[in-house]
């Protein structure tokens, strides 16, 4: 069976790195350090928050770099909040917006709002100018539960877009084989899938370049700069600071990658594979 690294073009046994910012769209902090990591840092790929109230001028300042939607159905924060874009009362919390808790909506949502709301998202990015690398959820929402699991695939497929599907680990906690039906379903996704925090990372980041598996692997961070508005809306503000300076100013990342032969990735690459069809 030829693998995802062949598929791709490269030689058996190579070792393909994937960098995705996620939370473009979160706020002013984010969309400049996404940005800012996307044109001169190492990071491959990014994912927009079409709902929250920093997308517009995330698409404004948009220069075709390679962007996915990550589907929200969420708004976690308990005094920043944003809700859908489609008249999709089970996705409302008692104040407005979306729901906090993702067992809110795995309780509560109606999948025929999901599937819209999740569909308006898409569009709303195409709209806007992107040209949608990949899908993911917020928080994992979509991806643990296999009813809406179901939704996120179908999207999926329908769109000819690679998706974020958990690793190997994780899925055994959620019950349901889902790297085995996104592959059943034609879908394209990371081999490995890993999320640091930046302590972890600086601490080793040679050795933890340098033990990546071969074939894909996908690295999530949050890159943005400090800022008041950043520290007035989220609590690991640090860390998110830390993702823009582990991706741009710190060479220690880019030489780890370097020395131990690790191409750098995005997501485009996944979609023209899976697009030309040749799995």
């Amino acid at each position: 069976m030829t693998t995802m690294i062949e598929r791709l073009g490269y030689p058996d046994g190579s070792r393909l790195l994937v960098v995705t910012a996620d939370d473009l769209g979160l706020c002013h902090a984010a969309n400049v350090g996404v940005y800012e990591s996307l044109q001169t840092g190492l990071v491959t790929s990014a994912s927009l928050m079409v709902p929250c109230p920093w997308a517009r001028e995330a698409a404004a300042r948009h220069r075709g770099e390679d962007v996915g939607v990550l589907l929200t159905l969420n708004a976690e924060w308990e005094l920043y909040r944003w809700g859908p874009l489609t008249l999709a009362p089970s996705l409302l919390s008692g104040e407005g917006g979306f729901p906090r808790t993702l067992q809110d909506v795995w309780d509560h949502a109606d999948l025929d709002e999901v599937r819209r709301e999740c569909r308006a998202q898409i569009e709303r990015a195409i709209l806007w100018g992107f040209d949608v690398s990949h899908l993911d959820s917020h928080l994992g929402m979509l991806q643990h539960r296999p009813e809406f699991f179901d939704v996120y695939l179908d999207l999926a497929v329908e769109f000819e877009l690679p998706v974020h599907v958990a690793g190997l680990p994780p899925e055994h906690r959620l019950g349901f084989p889902a790297r085995a039906l996104a592959e059943e379903a034609g879908a394209v996704f990371a081999d490995h899938v890993t999320t640091l925090g930046p302590a972890e990372l600086r601490q080793g980041i040679a050795e933890w370049v340098a033990a990546l598996p071969a074939g894909v692997t996908e690295v999530h961070l949050r890159p943005a700069i400090d800022s008041s508005e950043l520290r007035a809306i989220a609590s690991d503000w640090q860390d998110r600071v830390e993702d823009l300076r582990l991706t741009t100013e710190d060479g220690r990342l880019a030489k780890a990658v370097e020395e131990a032969g690790v191409a750098l990735l995005g997501y485009r690459a996944l979609r023209a594979l899976l697009r030309r069809g040749d799995q």
